[in-house]
């Protein structure tokens, strides 16, 4: 791998933004960070022209783009994603699946593997979060009610003895069986997230003591205040507040949230505590019009206009076509976000949740050399994934 020199850029820490900055690439590690001209002979230079230089932007959940979806069972699916995604700033990503057969799912393990293996152009794979199947019908969304059941140990056992990929797996807590789901997958350091959920926040606070730490797309398909029976009860979105245990993701698109929740979320829960996720289906990237969501054998037509994905019938949201870009510029835009905090929340925070944070999400020294570098607009001037120069416009 080659030396590279980044000089002459705004280089964002979580905790500043160095001037006139410089970042060194050894051997697809930081080698050193600091102000002004560093001294390493025989680099390749790129002069960021007093762009702000990055870590590299970490999408935790997304289900595909460029017009490929992780469901579509090719190799080819995977790394037209995650090269479309290199190009928005995503130096790191987590393949998401779809409530599904498991056979399917089981075919999809054996091409991340392969996927992994071959992608060299695109965002790195950290691994493959599952969502569903285990949900609340109530809250199914865009899943496919067809394969929603209750967790069973003896299929999710099945299941996890096909795979080692697996870093995260949503699931509704209250659901018969679902306290065990929890602690054993915890136990095998996979982390257990609240999704697609009608709990309340006592079956909330159940769901913690059994490893929960985490909710999926928060606002989108689960529970705010409820009554039953008259009695009122707050639900996960409440808890989501309530609960400085939990970490939460956001759909930072603008439209899934508008301006108005993206700030209350940032007010309650803070840079450290909320990751942006784009949650984009295959037409991410893509031109509006008709697509499809999961994948193209058995996926559900939708229409893309307004910038999201509708239900045929246009009643409901079916998916994200956002990019981390827009993500980090409706952040700072959009909700009057610091960019400082906007970053931390694309990069040490989702880090931190996927317990990765020992070798990515920072600018620091011995880490992974993911770096991104984008004007004051937020579009992006280059992607360097692990010491190698993706793409490159300076």
């Amino acid at each position: 791998m080659e030396r590279i020199k980044i000089v002459n850029g705004r280089v964002v820490t979580p905790f500043r933004i160095i001037e006139n900055g410089t970042v060194l690439i050894e051997d697809g590690l930081i080698a050193a960070v600091g102000q002004g001209n560093i001294d390493f002979p025989g680099a390749h230079l790129i002069d960021a022209q007093n762009n702000y230089v990055s870590p590299g932007f970490i999408d935790m959940h997304t289900h595909g783009g460029g017009g490929h979806d992780f469901m579509d069972g090719t190799v080819e699916a995977f790394l037209g994603a995650a090269k479309m995604h290199a190009l928005h700033g995503t130096t790191s990503l987590v393949p998401t699946t779809l409530t599904t057969e498991t056979d399917e799912l089981l075919e999809t393990f054996s091409v991340y593997r392969q996927a992994k293996k071959e992608n060299t152009e695109g965002s790195q794979f950290l691994g493959l979060h599952l969502e569903g199947p285990y949900f609340s019908i109530n809250q199914a969304g865009a899943q496919d009610p067809r394969y929603i059941r209750l967790p069973q140990k003896k299929e999710y056992e099945a299941i996890l003895s096909h795979s080692e990929d697996i870093i995260r797996w949503s699931a509704a807590p209250e659901l018969a069986g679902a306290g065990e789901f929890g602690r054993f997958i915890a136990r095998r350091n996979i982390l257990p997230s609240i999704a697609h959920s009608d709990a309340t926040s006592e079956e909330v606070a159940e769901a913690l003591e059994n490893g929960f730490t985490h909710v999926t797309h928060l606002y989108s398909a689960m529970s705010g205040v409820m009554r039953r029976n008259a009695f009122r009860y707050a639900g996960i979105i409440e808890s989501a507040f309530l609960f400085d245990q939990l970490t939460v993701e956001i759909i930072a698109d603008g439209i899934h949230l508008p301006a108005s929740l993206l700030q209350l979320i940032y007010k309650q829960k803070g840079p450290t505590r909320i990751a942006l996720i784009t949650d984009s289906m295959r037409a991410a990237g893509m031109v509006p019009g008709e697509s499809i969501l999961g994948s193209l054998k058995d996926g559900l037509k939708v229409i893309v206009e307004d910038g999201v994905a509708k239900l045929p019938d246009r009643s409901a949201f079916a998916g994200s076509v956002a990019t981390t870009d827009l993500l980090v510029r409706n952040m700072i835009q959009l909700a009057g976000v610091p960019l400082l905090h906007a970053v931390q929340m694309i990069t040490s925070t989702p880090a931190q949740i996927c317990r990765i944070s020992q070798r990515k999400g920072t600018l620091t020294e011995g880490k992974d050399a993911d770096v991104v570098i984008f004007n004051d607009q937020i579009l992006i001037q280059a992607t360097i994934i692990n010491g190698r120069i993706i793409n490159s416009k300076l």
